[in-house]
């Protein structure tokens, strides 16, 4: 509901809602000014949902994101830009109408009963971050992280309602509440980072029987949501701008919902065998139904289908995999992981790998790997948080908006920009 005016930020953040409604008093307005006001383009995918979500001309577009003081009543209808003006004095029934029509459709129970979202124990050091499933350990030197999962150390509840009972504490949301918070932790305060290296540890056969109980259980209001938490935080993964790199060792859980941070990643290496005097079970990757379509990318499709997007044939060879325990030499063969390494190469190959990467433009390899890793469709989503992203921040740096005469630096002092006016 925008009484007043939503203009940039303001203007996206409804822009990310179901169903804009504008009150209609002559003066309420949406707009997207950045362009004429500051010389850079609307943060957070405003022009993308505008013509893709919003499914404004694209005429008027042009008109609507180059106009300062935007786009008011019934043209703001008319031009796709919100859903409905409402008069002032009928509002409050507007917008109770509209909030019973939109609750109706909802698939949450009534009157299920909810769970608490305590928050989340961690324990800092000054390297180290340990969490109750996930460990990180920071080589600042090496520039980089490594975050370890813990597979659960239980079975899965015997009901759906046992599920309830255990609230946060039921290890597939435990697990994807923490991962989330490690990958934003190292987002938000570990700059230095180039590469988070991904390990596991655990049984992979009860990590597959959790993604069972969440399949046996999907129509659970909680299943549901635990599922689309795991969905939320690959796509986190997906569109972290560091180096993302799996190693499969010996020990490892990486099966089923667990696989999907093997495929999310640029790099991963995989131990054949075991090593010399190591009794951990040989390293194994496990298919499950779950990769094939639970947890789509930004682009739409699994990141499977987005591996595989020239070879159909290759994504039915390891959809007929599913179930199955598959060594180093196995997963290579199906085009799961990069490389297979035997013991003695292991060592010497992780190293050359992360120390060139660390060796890169920091700022060509955000660029290069926001472009690689979302192959096939781009939908909206794509468009905002991959691509877009990289490139909309090349904008945010010219000096047409930052130099010393660019429009952020002169807003609200009453000079005019001074553009330089060659296209590039």
């Amino acid at each position: 509901m925008i009484n007043g005016t939503a203009a940039g930020g303001g203007y996206e953040l409804a822009l990310a809602a179901d169903h804009i409604m504008l009150i209609d008093d002559g003066a309420s307005a949406v707009s997207l000014p950045e362009l004429p006001l500051l010389a850079v383009l609307p943060g957070t995918g405003g022009l993308t949902r505008v013509t893709d979500k919003r499914k404004v001309r694209r005429d008027r577009a042009d008109v609507f994101c180059t106009t300062e003081e935007g786009v008011k009543g019934k043209r703001a209808v008319d031009w796709r830009l919100v859903d409905e003006v409402v008069p002032a004095s009928r509002l409050e029934e507007a917008v109770a109408n509209r909030a019973r029509e939109f609750a109706a459709r909802s698939q949450r129970p009534r009157n299920g009963k909810g769970i608490v979202l305590a928050p989340l124990k961690r324990e800092r050091s000054a390297d180290a971050v340990e969490y109750s499933t996930i460990s990180v350990e920071f080589q600042r030197g090496a520039r980089r992280a490594t975050v370890t999962l813990r597979g659960p150390d239980a079975p899965p509840p015997a009901s759906a309602e046992a599920m309830v009972e255990l609230g946060a504490q039921f290890w597939p949301l435990t697990l994807a509440r923490e991962l989330d918070d490690a990958i934003l932790d190292i987002r938000a305060n570990e700059f230095d980072v180039a590469a988070i290296v991904f390990k596991s540890s655990g049984d992979p056969a009860q990590v597959l029987a959790y993604d069972g109980f969440l399949h046996a259980n999907k129509d659970h209001w909680l299943a549901r949501e635990v599922t689309g938490f795991w969905k939320r935080a690959l796509k986190r993964i997906d569109l972290t701008s560091r180096s993302l790199v799996t190693l499969v060792e010996p020990g490892s859980c990486f099966a089923g919902t667990l696989a999907e941070v093997v495929f999310a990643s640029d790099r991963s290496y995989m131990l054949i065998g075991q090593r010399d005097g190591d009794n951990k079970s040989p390293a194994m990757l496990t298919l499950a139904q779950v990769n094939f379509g639970a947890y789509p990318m930004a682009n739409g499709i699994s990141r499977l289908a987005s591996r595989f997007l020239a070879e159909p044939a290759a994504l039915e060879r390891a959809r007929g995999a599913i179930g199955e325990m598959l060594d180093a030499e196995a997963a290579e063969k199906l085009g799961l992981v990069t490389f297979a390494v035997d013991d003695i190469d292991w060592e010497d190959e992780i190293r050359v790998f992360l120390e060139e990467r660390a060796s890169f433009s920091a700022d060509a390899l955000t660029g290069l790997e926001a472009n690689l890793r979302f192959g096939g469709p781009e939908t909206m989503e794509s468009k905002i948080f991959a691509r877009l992203s990289a490139w909309q921040n090349w904008i945010f740096q010219r000096p047409n908006a930052v130099g010393e005469e660019g429009a952020l630096k002169r807003y609200g002092t009453g000079q005019k920009p001074a553009f330089d006016t060659r296209r590039v």
